[in-house]
């Protein structure tokens, strides 16, 4: 049964919109923004071939027990229920991309993946851009950080595919200071794109990773990943960037054999939400607070109201002053 607890529908359609002035002109890394983690694998692929993204051993499995194997393996490669526009309404506002090609499939299609192959990344970006287009004070950060069976000539198919579906939406790479929404208002920028790889490094449009980092724990343990979020919070400051605090668990392949049945959502993140959420909700943003927190399974809990309600501990700030 899927659970649509308050806020999920369109309530935070158009939130970024709605923030007051003050919030408005801060810059942008200063701000809490709701993220997904692996944000397009609402809907995978049984029938297409185990992604190269897998390691052998996985792959082999898939081979030889076909279709039983990705049952399971999509109870372990789904990170989100929601799809792109519900995503949207939800007030989700960044977005954690992998890619990659098709293996043997003539052309240059690239599709969203996580251990099995999503949607095309086109219809992706098209169904964010009509979004973009009703909610004209969004902003969406997307970062595409993990690329798999690309050559040169995938990246060129890609890059090319944002600038012609997102056109004069997109923000050039410049200082992370000066991007405040009332500056992306002004311009009518509405997407920033990080590309991890460096046959964007000459493409304007397309801003460099080291300008998110989005440093993650690699933990099954509550306790462990709320330590390591803490501590890469506090490093945060030296950096000048955005910032990601990714607020999930990583199955091992142990996890995985012990909870094969339930899949990631059932064995390791409904348990440990709570501790999760409660991290969350203890949060602020601001100079050295928080800015980008991830999450899986965004519809499970209040997650997206939660941190958009952060912000308005910057209002009660006693003479603060965009800097």
């Amino acid at each position: 049964m899927k659970t649509r607890p308050a806020g999920i529908g369109n309530v935070n359609a158009d939130w970024m919109g709605s923030l007051p002035s003050k919030l408005s002109a801060m810059p942008l890394k200063h701000l809490a923004v709701p993220g997904s983690h692996d944000s397009f694998t609402y809907w995978v692929d049984v029938h297409a071939p185990v992604g190269p993204d897998q390691k052998a051993y996985v792959k082999y499995l898939a081979t030889m027990f076909s279709v039983i194997a990705k049952k399971v393996m999509v109870k372990w490669s789904m990170t989100q229920n929601l799809t792109f526009k519900e995503q949207l309404d939800a007030g989700i506002r960044y977005f954690d991309l992998r890619v990659s090609s098709k293996p043997g499939e003539p052309g240059n299609e690239i599709y969203f993946i996580h251990g099995l192959f999503g949607h095309k990344v086109k219809d992706g970006l098209l169904e964010m851009n009509s979004f973009l287009s009703r909610h004209r004070k969004e902003v969406v950060f997307l970062d595409f950080n993990h690329y798999y069976a690309m050559d040169a000539q995938h990246h060129v198919y890609l890059i090319t595919m944002l600038q012609e579906v997102f056109g004069g939406k997109l923000c050039n790479n410049c200082a992370v200071e000066g991007i405040t929404l009332d500056y992306l208002w002004e311009k009518k920028h509405q997407v920033i794109v990080f590309y991890h790889h460096p046959s964007a490094q000459n493409i304007a449009a397309m801003w460099p990773g080291n300008k998110i980092p989005a440093p993650w724990a690699n933990t099954t343990d509550p306790s462990k990943l709320i330590q390591f979020l803490e501590t890469t919070l506090n490093e945060r400051a030296k950096q000048g960037s955005f910032h990601v605090s990714q607020a999930i668990l990583t199955p091992r392949p142990n996890t995985v054999a012990k909870g094969l049945v339930w899949g990631l959502r059932n064995y390791l993140v409904e348990r440990n939400l709570p501790t999760i959420m409660s991290w969350v909700e203890a949060q602020k943003p601001g100079a050295n607070g928080v800015n980008i927190i991830t999450s899986d399974f965004v519809e499970l809990t209040d997650f997206a109201n939660v941190v958009i309600k952060l912000n308005n501990l910057l209002l009660s700030e006693k003479g603060c002053k965009p800097r």
